[in-house]
């Protein structure tokens, strides 16, 4: 007789979580310091513009946005469960790139009804994970070609970015508490400069001259956050879109319903162009029946 060992179902329940409920404790006014939110960050594609990849000629920044009592109590464990099952441990990172390559970790993934059970449940759970998605595609062909190869992609979108989840927070009624940004450590170098150019926009050097409430945090790869994970698995899909947008990305399909747009809940997956989504340089319109000179994808989903 063969034994198997437990598999553990993602989540416990398929009931719904309201995330955003106000606590009263005795009718008392509890000062608060932090936001309900945080934030993981990670790129796709390289930030040099010296040599650009014909294949692959974009530069993307993505936010993950999630409120974190979902986040801890529904998303984390959801991520555990799937590496116990598929690992039986919980040390293994999510990475987009070894997945997708079955490299190391995820040469098993070479078994295609294993693969595709696989990404069938890790879609599962970016599907039922309530989070905010904001991103930044720049195209660094127009960009180089436009403003010179000392402009910085990764800047330039840091800034968007840090504007669009301004622009959330605000919605929010959260954008006068700290929120932390949690990004990847790439390197003492890069770090030194990123954080720079972070506290420049945070000290007030961004479209509304604001102090901005935001506090940047550097996490190894090896600390396994969960929301580093996540945040690894999106920018890649947005990048392709824009590139292909006329080629099948059932990643993308279902990463849109995720985009910061307008109309809120009722409007998932619509109107996130230009909102949660921006392209830079900015798309210049051609006639009314003409395509912008790069198609984009389509700014509030479902924010929990």
């Amino acid at each position: 007789m063969t034994l198997q060992g437990t598999q553990y179902a993602l989540f416990e329940s398929v009931e719904a979580m309201p995330v955003e409920q106000q606590v009263s404790v005795e009718g008392a006014t509890i000062s608060r310091r932090f936001s309900d939110y945080v934030v993981y960050v990670d790129e796709s594609g390289d930030h040099s513009l010296e040599r650009i990849d014909p294949d692959y000629p974009v530069f993307v920044l993505a936010l993950c946005v999630f409120h974190k009592r979902h986040y801890a109590e529904k998303i984390i464990p959801a991520v555990e469960k799937l590496k116990f099952n598929y690992f039986g441990h919980d040390s293994v990172v999510l990475h987009e790139h070894e997945i997708r390559k079955q490299k190391g970790e995820f040469a098993f993934l070479s078994h295609k009804p294993t693969r595709l059970e696989f990404i069938a449940r890790l879609s599962s759970i970016m599907e039922a994970s309530n989070f905010i998605l904001m991103a930044c595609v720049v195209d660094k062909t127009r960009l180089s070609r436009n403003e010179g190869t000392g402009s910085n992609p990764y800047h330039i979108a840091l800034d968007i970015c840090l504007e669009i989840l301004r622009e959330f927070l605000m919605e929010k009624d959260q954008a006068h508490l700290q929120t932390h940004v949690v990004v990847e450590c790439r390197g003492k170098k890069e770090d030194a400069e990123l954080e720079l150019e972070f506290r420049r926009i945070c000290d007030g050097e961004n479209p509304g001259n604001l102090q901005l409430p935001f506090n940047i945090i550097f996490a190894d790869k090896k600390t396994n956050l969960t929301g580093l994970q996540l945040a690894d698995l999106v920018a890649r899909p947005l990048g392709l879109n824009y590139i292909r947008p006329g080629q099948a990305n059932q990643a993308f399909e279902l990463l849109k319903t995720k985009i910061f747009c307008d109309g809120g809940r009722k409007l998932v997956g619509q109107g996130y162009q230009n909102v949660g989504l921006k392209v830079y340089p900015p798309q210049k319109a051609k006639s009314p029946d003409e395509p912008t000179e790069a198609v984009a994808p389509t700014g509030n989903p479902q924010s929990t």
